[in-house]
């Protein structure tokens, strides 16, 4: 905040109001100790002296306290505690060092700065959390959680490095941002669980707070990863590069209570001026008003609403500040269409003939007058999802639109797990329902069932195809809008600006592999921006395929190819050769 970068004058925050890269700044090394004195202090000065002068500040390295005055430290942009421990400082240097912070100062703790000052409570909130215990010199893998912090944007996810670990008084996760974290199953001693932070950072006070708890070996202060990490924190600290340390941050968020009886919610889309919407699967579409925290009903869709139908989303486009198009998913009531529960199983293939239906991607205006509300008369009907209504499950439909305002709409397979003993459902006899097959959804090139679908929209509501899809337009037995295929139900998803789609996709539900049938059901989480085939109901990864199973003898026929799967299913009415897994 602009307010955060005032600071008295002649302050160190007055360097920083301007986040800008300066011909040089000043940053203080301390090496103070109390107690034990490492001699990695000797190898860590050496490198930030090193790093100074390639990447343009000047390092002074001091184990003097005197120097902690007002006076002194005003010439520093950033100061490090380098392996310092015990009490260093005497209430005169304390409070010029609260000073300092609270005027815009940056600090950066280095392992047994975690040691430091035990009784001072300014600085424990400083670093967050005290070392209380700590592990043998010892290999373990630390888990890079956040990659765009300066400290961290050029670290791989996981790193594998030998130093000594520590155990601390407080999990800092809701105080400051964590950057990395220990996987204690990796080594011996950790005693904080899943979640052990050994790198984090936050604005504290006014100023600036980075640590990490790595470097009690020489060997670490000459580990690139390392180097790296110390230079982004002391840039950020010093505030010469920005980064987000509050992400994680729980005093940074409200909890807001839209509704207390929602029905049975979906989602909710933020307007730009601060009004919510949200919606219910029954077609409830409520208008959240943070000035008056009423929450009426605007609209009502009008919907099938069998097992999971309804309405699934409603979002507001990318331009909806001008063209007020809000973007709805869901499955229209249709004359004639059966709207009750449809056999599992008959005779007679022509039985479900009365239970095919649609969902619908459309976009409807939202107007203010009279009232606020979607003004269906408006509605432009852009997609239909072919359905076979009157049985469960898996719906999706999640929109979301990327940087250069491809919209894309995740389906789920439409196919009830039930008749398939928890494994893939791909029941071809003609007795049975087609709710029942997988491979005529998902595992369809010429259906957009179990999908990933990608378009452009056009100022009248068509929409043209991008290039990168799976299959060219025009190509036999394939629907163009396919950009990725073979998912179960993506339900909830995500697409970056620059169209990269991470994509959680529900896991059947087998607890146990069977060499009859395949593998456990496993969730999957889904990260890309390439087209491809994820291969169910064939394969649940190129290297773990389903096995065919024929459900009218009881027997297995064999692994299925992930590397060249075959649609064979008599409902199938795309390609035989599917893309590869």
């Amino acid at each position: 905040p602009a307010e955060d970068m005032v600071a008295a004058e002649n302050g160190p925050a007055a360097l920083r109001s301007d986040v800008r890269e300066p011909e040089s700044f000043d940053v203080l090394v301390f090496t103070k100790t109390a107690g034990e004195r490492r001699e990695s202090i000797k190898d860590g000065s050496l490198l930030l002296r090193n790093l100074g002068k390639n990447n343009g500040f000047d390092v002074t390295v001091s184990e003097d306290a005197t120097l902690f005055t007002a006076d002194e430290l005003v010439k520093y942009r950033a100061i490090v505690f380098l392996n310092t421990s015990g009490d260093i400082l005497d209430s005169a240097q304390e409070a010029a060092f609260e000073e300092y912070i609270k005027t815009g100062g940056g600090f950066v703790g280095i392992h047994s700065a975690a040691e430091t000052e035990p009784d001072w409570q300014f600085y424990q909130d400083l670093i967050g959390a005290k070392a209380t215990g700590k592990s043998s010199v010892t290999q373990a893998i630390i888990d890079v959680a956040d990659r765009a912090h300066p400290a961290t944007e050029t670290l791989p996810r996981q790193l594998q490095h030998t130093d000594q670990w520590y155990n601390f008084s407080t999990n800092v996760r809701g105080k400051a941002h964590v950057l990395a974290t220990l996987d204690e199953s990796t080594y011996t001693g950790g005693s904080m669980g899943f979640d052990h932070p050994i790198t984090w950072c936050q604005d504290y006070q006014g100023g600036r707070s980075f640590y990490t708890g790595l470097g009690h070996t020489g060997d670490t202060f000459r580990y690139n990863p390392f180097r790296k990490q110390i230079l982004g924190g002391i840039r950020w600290a010093a505030g010469v590069v920005e980064g987000d340390c509050g992400a994680t941050v729980w005093a940074n968020y409200e909890k807001v209570t839209l509704n207390d009886e929602p029905g049975e919610p979906m989602n909710l889309s933020v307007l730009p001026d601060g009004r919510v919407l949200h919606s219910t699967r029954g077609g409830e579409v409520r208008l959240y008003d943070p000035a008056t925290g009423a929450s009426p009903v605007i609209t009502t869709v009008p919907v099938y609403t069998h097992d999971e139908d309804g309405l699934q989303y409603v979002t507001i486009g990318p331009d909806f500040a001008t063209d007020k198009w809000v973007y709805i998913y869901y499955a229209p009531k249709i004359p004639g269409t059966n709207e009750g529960t449809a056999p599992a199983t008959s005779n007679d293939p022509t039985t479900w003939d009365a239970y095919k239906g649609w969902n619908q991607l459309s976009r409807v205006k939202f107007v203010e007058d009279p009232t606020p509300r979607l003004d269906l008369t408006t509605e432009q009907q852009i997609l239909r999802v072919d359905v076979d209504r009157g049985a469960c499950c898996h719906v999706a439909g999640e929109i979301r639109f990327d940087g250069k305002g491809l919209l894309y709409l995740v389906t789920g397979d439409d196919t009830n797990a039930s008749g398939s003993d928890q494994y893939t459902p791909i029941l071809e006899m003609p007795t049975q329902g087609p709710a029942y097959d997988a491979q005529r959804s998902s595992g369809n090139t010429n259906d957009l069932r179990g999908k990933v679908l990608r378009i452009k929209m056009k100022d009248d509501g068509t929409y043209s195809i991008p290039r990168g899809n799976l299959f060219p337009e025009g190509t036999e037995k394939t629907r163009p809008e396919i950009f990725l295929m073979g998912l179960r139900n993506p339900f909830r998803f995500d697409v970056s600006d620059e169209g990269f789609v991470y994509i959680g996709d529900y896991s059947p539900d087998a607890r146990l592999p069977h060499p009859d049938r395949g593998p456990e059901g496993t969730g999957r989480w889904i990260a890309t921006n390439k087209a491809g085939n994820y291969g169910w109901p064939y394969c649940n990864t190129p290297d773990q395929p389903y096995i065919d199973f024929d459900f009218a003898t009881r027997t297995p026929k064999g692994a299925f190819d992930c590397a060249a799967p075959i649609n064979d299913s008599p409902r199938n009415t795309g390609l035989r050769e599917l893309p590869k897994v």
